[in-house]
C-alpha cells in the first residue's frame, strides 16, 4: 500500500501540472464534452469523425492539439483515480493490522468529487468558482496522499533505541515543537489562501493585466474594484475571462500582495526552525529545502510578469507552488508527531508504535496569473 500510495503521489504531481499546461494552452474546453472528446474516447482524426465532430459541436471545431491536451490530463487524472479506489480498499482490508483507514476513504469521495469538478469546468464553460475548485482540490489530493505516505512509512519503519535521552532535554525540545507547531500551522492556512489567490487570478486570466513592476501601470488605484474582482458575472462561456480589464487589475495586485504576505511569513518560519534551539536536524533540513523552494516560486512570480507568462515558467509556477505546500505539511506533520525519548537524534514517533519519522520529497506547482491587455486571448493557467 505505501509503494502504491507513493506512486499515487507522483501521478497526482503529474495530473496538477497537466492541469496546469492544459489551462495555460487554452485547451480546457479542448473537447467540448465529458468524459470523452466529441463523443468518442479518445480525440476525432479520421476526416469521418472530425466531420461528425464539427457536425455535433458547430461552435467548436475540433482543435486536435488541444483535444489532445484535454484528454491526456483526463487520462491521468482518471488512472490516479483507480490508484485512490485501490488504496481504499487496501486500507479496508488491512484495518485491523494498523493501517490508516478514514484517511485513504476521505481521499476517495475527494477524488470523486475532483472528477465532478473536472466535469463542471466543461459543463459550465470554464465558469472560475469551479477552475478555481478544480485547481485546490487537486493541491487537496495531492497533500493528502503525501501525510498518508508519511503515515504509512511512519507505521512501518521501527525506531532504533540507542541513546537515552535525559528528561529535561526532552521537555526543553516538546517546548520548542510546540511554540513552532502554532507557527507551521498558521503558515499552511496563508500559503493556501495564496494558492486560491492565484486560483482566482488564472481562472479569470488576470496574470498579465498588470504587466509592470512593483505593483501596476500608473493609475492602478483607480482601477481597483474588489466588488467585481470577486464576484462571478453573468456569462454563457468564461473562456478567455468575463471580467473587465479594472476588475482583472485588482484581481492581480490582490495576489501580488498576498505574495509578499506568504513570502514574509514563510521566510520567517524557515528562519525559526533554523534558529531554534529545540528543532531536530531532519526539521531544519526541510526548512532549508522550504526556504529555497520559496525563493525559486518568486524567481518564477517575477518572470511571469517580465517575461510575459512564458509557457513553461508558468507550467514551473504550478509545480513548486505544490512542492511548497508539501514541504510546509512535512514540516507540520514534525511537529504534530511526538518526539522520541529514546533516540539520539531526537527523530519522530507515533504515541502507539514508537515509529520514526522519514524524509519526503515534496512535489510540484503554484501561483501565478493571467490576461493580456488585449484581453480576448490571453493564455489560462493554475495557478496558486
Amino acid at each position: 500500500m505505501k509503494k502504491l500510495t507513493l506512486f499515487s503521489l507522483f501521478l497526482a504531481a503529474v495530473v496538477i501540472i497537466l492541469g496546469a499546461y492544459t489551462r495555460l494552452t487554452d485547451a480546457g474546453l479542448g473537447c467540448p464534452d465529458w468524459p470523452g472528446c466529441y463523443g468518442n474516447l479518445t480525440v476525432p482524426l479520421s476526416e469521418e469523425k472530425v466531420a461528425q465532430a464539427n457536425a455535433a459541436y458547430p461552435e467548436r471545431p475540433v482543435e486536435a492539439f488541444k483535444a489532445w491536451n484535454e484528454m491526456v490530463h483526463r487520462y491521468f487524472a482518471g488512472t490516479l483515480g483507480l490508484c485512490v479506489l485501490a488504496i481504499a480498499v487496501i486500507a479496508v482490508r488491512n484495518r485491523g493490522k494498523g493501517t490508516p483507514v478514514k484517511l485513504p476513504l476521505f481521499l476517495l469521495g475527494l477524488i470523486t468529487f475532483q472528477a465532478a469538478l473536472g466535469m463542471w469546468t466543461v459543463t459550465l464553460n470554464l465558469l472560475p468558482v469551479v477552475v478555481m475548485g478544480h485547481l485546490l482540490g487537486g493541491f487537496t489530493v495531492l497533500s493528502c496522499l503525501f501525510i498518508l505516505y508519511l503515515r504509512l512509512k511512519q507505521h512501518d519503519v521501527q525506531l532504533q533505541q540507542n541513546v537515552e535521552v535525559s528528561s529535561e532535554a526532552l521537555a526543553q525540545k516538546q517546548n520548542g515543537q510546540s511554540r513552532l507547531k502554532g507557527f507551521a500551522l498558521v503558515g499552511v492556512g496563508v500559503l493556501v489562501v495564496q494558492i486560491a489567490l492565484g486560483g482566482w487570478t488564472s481562472a479569470n486570466y488576470a496574470a498579465l493585466a498588470c504587466t509592470e513592476m512593483p505593483i501596476c501601470e500608473a493609475g492602478w488605484q483607480s482601477r481597483l474594484d474588489f466588488a467585481g474582482a470577486f464576484s462571478v458575472p453573468d456569462a454563457e462561456n468564461y473562456e478567455f475571462g468575463a471580467h473587465d480589464y479594472g476588475e482583472r487589475v485588482t484581481m492581480h495586485i490582490v495576489h501580488r500582495a498576498g505574495a509578499l504576505v506568504t513570502f514574509a511569513y514563510l521566510l520567517a518560519l524557515g528562519l525559526s526552525v533554523l534558529r531554534a534551539s529545540g528543532t531536530t536536524n531532519l526539521q531544519k533540513r526541510i526548512a532549508t529545502f522550504m526556504l529555497g523552494a520559496l525563493s525559486v516560486q518568486v524567481a518564477l512570480g517575477v518572470s511571469n510578469i517580465v517575461f510575459m507568462l512564458p509557457l513553461g515558467v508558468a507550467v514551473m509556477h504550478n509545480a513548486v507552488a505544490a512542492v511548497l505546500l508539501l514541504s510546509l505539511l512535512y514540516l507540520v506533520f514534525t511537529l504534530v508527531v511526538p518526539l522520541s525519548k529514546h533516540s539520539n537524534q531526537f527523530t519522530f514517533a507515533s504515541t502507539q508504535n514508537d515509529v520514526s519519522s522519514h524524509q519526503g520529497a515534496p512535489l510540484s506547482a503554484a501561483h501565478s496569473s493571467f490576461s493580456t491587455h488585449a484581453l480576448t486571448k490571453a493564455p489560462g493557467g493554475f495557478h496558486g
